[in-house]
């Protein structure tokens, strides 16, 4: 099925002048709900209202040392909008049964579920207009350029990578924090109509309803965190790794204490001079690049105590490789496996294809991933049966797997003697 191409959408004529700047709420930039009778009123209006519910959630990404919002706001036709201070009202399960029944609408939900979650909110159904407008071929999908562009409003979004956390927010702040939900529902309103235009409302549907199970699950520890400290593929031997893991692990220890973003403690690229170079004494160590703000200077000694440790280490307590699960980075199969070269070119070929017929984004065809793992390891009997059945293994949904199925079958196979 060929789709329309997402710039013959349907909605809102633009205004001849251009986008029309949104610089207030239409109900005005109502305070912060800080306290337990505030939130009551609350939670017996948003039950009130009608239609879908509008959700974001803004957190402190950069400057603190978790993820948890920091303020809520909603809004839904009948309750108005509404800004919640989820510091004194760290639980909003009240809130969640009021809305166990609505649609949530969120932009780029992955973003928010985990830290709604934190506080008792979880949607049941939801409506994400970023992934809405992946799928219905849109090339600008922020928030900002969807409400220009299918609206007819422009957003401001210099607050996007502010410091959440300050108390008390600025005027401005939750004005602009309120402008995130006004036109939200508005604008998932567009983008139904628009998907069900090309005929993709069920491939939305079957997304969001995984999302919702996404985010009903709890989060998954990373193995070995300090791994992905930025720059470590510079760092050379087993000794020299351990010396990363030994600070990563001091500096988070350090973030966690003060809430403070590990990148603020000390940045990556401290981490790897020093497990590079191994300075024995504190004047070595402030010699390092990023060593020689004062608060970093101030916790000389936990760096060279972290250092030292790595340093005593038997052999045997020395970080090893870690068991890679899947194939090996695409680069090296020609020369490992070029057979399985060759199958992952075809089976690339056919996901870009396919995705420009269906004007979406090939990762959100297929996860690459899936393709990777698909090409690397096929199933021994080759039907689309057996390998409809491994897309489904790794997470793939039903629209995706009957979009490419007999291509991909097809490709896998090669091409006929």
């Amino acid at each position: 099925m060929a789709s329309a191409p997402a710039s013959d959408v349907v909605g809102p004529s633009p205004s001849p002048g251009g986008p029309v700047p949104l610089t207030a709420p239409r109900d005005g930039t109502p305070e912060p709900v800080a306290d337990v009778d505030a939130l009551a009123e609350v939670v017996a209006r948003f039950a009130a209202g009608t239609g879908p519910v509008a959700v974001d959630a803004e957190r402190a990404s950069g400057y603190r040392y978790s993820q948890r919002a920091y303020l809520v706001q909603l809004r839904r036709s009948g309750a108005g909008t509404t800004l919640i201070d989820p510091l004194p009202l760290p639980d909003l399960s009240t809130l969640d049964t009021a809305l166990a029944d609505t649609e949530w609408v969120l932009h780029a939900a992955s973003q928010d579920l985990p830290c709604l979650a934190d506080l008792g909110l979880r949607p049941r159904r939801l409506f994400d207009t970023e992934l809405a407008a992946r799928l219905a071929g849109f090339e600008r999908v922020g928030l900002a350029a969807l409400t220009e562009s299918l609206l007819g409003f422009s957003l401001e979004k210099h607050h996007s990578a502010a410091d959440w956390s300050t108390r008390p927010l600025p005027d401005s702040w939750l004005t602009y924090a309120a402008l995130d939900v006004e036109m939200l529902v508005d604008l998932r309103d567009v983008l139904a109509v628009e998907l069900e235009r090309q005929g993709k409302q069920q491939w939305a549907a079957e997304e969001f309803a995984a999302l919702v199970n996404w985010g009903s699950q709890p989060p998954r520890a990373r193995p070995e965190p300090w791994r992905r400290t930025s720059g470590i593929h510079r760092v050379r031997g087993a000794r020299a790794q351990a010396r990363v893991r030994a600070i990563w692990y001091a500096r988070d220890e350090v973030a966690a204490r003060r809430d403070s973003a590990p990148g603020r403690v000390l940045p990556d690229s401290a981490i790897v001079a020093a497990a590079e170079l191994d300075p024995r004494d504190e004047r070595a160590l402030l010699a390092l690049p990023g060593f020689s703000g004062r608060s970093v200077r101030r916790l000389a000694r936990i760096w060279l105590d972290a250092l030292a440790a790595a340093r005593a280490l038997p052999d045997g307590e020395l970080p090893v490789a870690p068991t890679v699960d899947g194939p090996p980075p695409p680069h090296r199969w020609a020369e490992r496996d070029p057979a399985a070269a060759a199958r992952l070119a075809r089976c690339r070929e056919v996901v870009i294809r396919t995705a420009a017929a269906e004007v979406l984004p090939p990762e959100n065809l297929i996860a690459p991933d899936s393709i990777r793992r698909l090409a690397w390891a096929p199933p021994d009997e080759l039907t689309e049966e057996s390998v409809a059945a491994i897309l489904r293994g790794f997470g793939a949904r039903a629209w995706q797997v009957s979009l490419i199925i007999a291509e991909l079958t097809d490709a896998l196979a090669g091409p006929p003697d």
